[in-house]
């Protein structure tokens, strides 16, 4: 590849809302430049291990037309290539893992060849060039647009440059949006600023949500497969987080429901509670699969044990960045080595050697995810900023779910944060099915940056719930019709809600192309 590369299009990061982005825009005949920073794409389904967080009505609305399509693929892969059980094998919502938190838990390899299924036509026709192993290190802008952004290899440490009419910031963190100069927000916003209930008093823009290294595990009854003891072991085996007086390690977790009181959640399943760790992201539910075929279940490790809040991953200095990041590795090689060799087990005894690292779930040699989960990023100030007001179920009272007239697409989750960095608050609010203004994808300046995922123009508190995987594939595909319709007419993304004939116009493009952009019903029971 030359030292230079142009595109219609250019989208930097290759999750979920990046990868919809890019196919977004090749469909409408454009050719689309995706950069990923490591080798798979999809991001939080996939790199960081978190089977899709859902609202309760997605089998039947509530999600874009390419997202149930990616459903029904991930069912159709295991009834096509794998020997489940016939009983299972014909119901229609089917489930792999059977793990709670999801009605699709599934394997994050299965997640990655679906979405490389779906860009396939268009890599192979040329309107998709993908570029693996790359982050964005600089921007040149001119004015209100940037004219070009220089991408490295990690892999060489040879720096390309990339032009095109249009950029989509759909990295983890945000990463176009200080390089190219975006105006934008990153921590908490204070109460002063937002009126949010459940803003701090102070902002602090070092003060977000926690990240989480995912790791997968089985567990093989009489077997040992206990790690060496981490480096840090002895720090977090004793450690107690500031919101509680219990270690971190052990089977207390967060009470979500109230605030300060902690609740007792068991590994295994125990048959008084429902809702047990090890089946909370359970992937693969070995009793579907035919008798032996699976030695055990498989499960995805992303618990409050292992949320890491004790610094940043970006807006530091680089040796910040890679303390926390190596400190979030570290408390998850942690946990496991305490779970095999600490954890108290209902018989009485101690740890479970038998939990085995399953390092080719995740395709790595340490048998962590290849990327941290991130749950907050850099978010652009927007034309319109979504806030508590606009989704806490408490502050809508009467008035029922917010429409938009400019909405782009719909998504339901509570308003959700972890603990953070700096003050350790954490929330879990109840909230109305929401819609994504268009305003929310619109710098207040910048005229060919769009945000393709949680980078859009919420407040920290509205992020908990626009964050999640259904809203952020809607936002990354909706952010490449609208990148491809402006660069279509030659004008800029903000002419699209400024003008009633574009926004009509745009509005029913997408809508044709299976993003649902409102909710059928104001009066949605959950």
């Amino acid at each position: 590849m030359g030292m230079g590369e142009t595109a219609d299009v250019i989208v930097l990061g290759g999750g979920l809302g990046g990868c919809m982005a890019a196919l977004a825009a090749a469909k409408t005949g454009l050719r689309v430049l995706l950069t990923e920073e490591t080798d798979w794409l999809g991001g939080q389904l996939t790199s960081q291990a978190v089977p899709p967080d859902e609202h309760p009505w997605i089998e039947n609305f509530g999600c874009t037309r390419t997202y149930r399509e990616f459903r029904d693929r991930v069912r159709n892969y295991y009834r096509d290539h794998y020997p489940l059980k016939e009983d299972v094998r014909s119901q229609s919502n089917l489930n792999p893992g059977n793990g709670w938190v999801s009605r699709i838990c599934h394997e994050p390899k299965v997640a990655l060849r679906i979405l490389e299924d779906m860009l396939a036509p268009y890599v192979s026709s040329g309107r998709i060039t993908l570029m693996y192993h790359c982050r964005p290190v600089s921007a040149v802008s001119n004015g209100d647009t940037v004219e070009s952004v220089d991408v490295q290899s990690e892999k060489t440490g040879v720096v390309v440059t990339l032009k095109a009419k249009m950029f989509i910031d759909a990295t983890e963190c945000g990463d176009l949006l200080p390089l190219a100069g975006v105006e934008y927000v990153s921590g908490a916003e204070s109460r002063s600023e937002t009126g949010e209930p459940h803003a701090p008093e102070q902002a602090d823009p070092l003060d977000m949500q926690s990240i989480t290294h995912v790791f997968a595990m089985d567990y093989i009854e009489g077997g040992d497969y206990t790690i060496p003891k981490p480096e840090q072991y002895e720090f977090w085996r004793s450690y107690v987080p500031p919101y509680t007086s219990e270690p971190m390690f052990g089977w207390l977790i967060p009470n979500v429901a109230k605030e300060g009181e902690m609740r007792e959640i068991p590994f295994m399943p125990n048959g008084k509670d429902p809702m047990p760790l090890w089946t909370y992201r359970r992937i693969i539910d070995a009793a579907q699969f035919e008798e032996g075929f699976f030695e055990s279940d498989i499960t995805l490790v992303n618990w409050s044990q292992n949320d890491y809040f004790l610094g940043p991953i970006y807006g530091v200095s680089e040796e910040e960045r890679r303390k926390n990041l190596e400190g979030a590795r570290q408390l998850s090689l942690s946990l496991v080595h305490w779970l095999q060799t600490e954890a108290p087990r209902p018989d009485g005894g101690r740890g479970y050697p038998g939990i085995r690292f399953r390092k080719d779930v995740l395709g790595t040699e340490d048998g962590l995810a290849k990327h941290p989960y991130i749950r907050e990023s850099r978010r652009i100030k927007a034309v319109q900023t979504i806030t508590e007001f606009d989704v806490s179920k408490e502050l809508r009272g009467d008035q029922g779910l917010r429409r938009y007239d400019d909405s782009v697409g719909v998504g339901f989750y509570f308003l959700d944060l972890h603990p953070t960095t700096r003050t350790n608050r954490m929330c879990y609010i109840p909230s109305v099915p929401y819609e994504i203004p268009l305003g929310a994808l619109l710098p207040i300046r910048v005229k060919n940056v769009l945000p393709a995922c949680k980078n859009i123009g919420t407040t920290q508190i509205a992020n908990g719930c626009y964050r999640l995987h259904p809203t952020e594939w809607n936002i990354g595909e909706s952010a490449g019709y609208l990148a491809a319709y402006a660069v279509r007419h030659g004008i800029a993304p903000h002419q699209v809600r400024e003008e009633a004939i574009h926004l009509e116009s745009f509005l029913e493009l997408i809508r044709s192309e299976g993003i649902e952009n409102h909710w059928p019903s104001d009066d949605l029971q959950w």
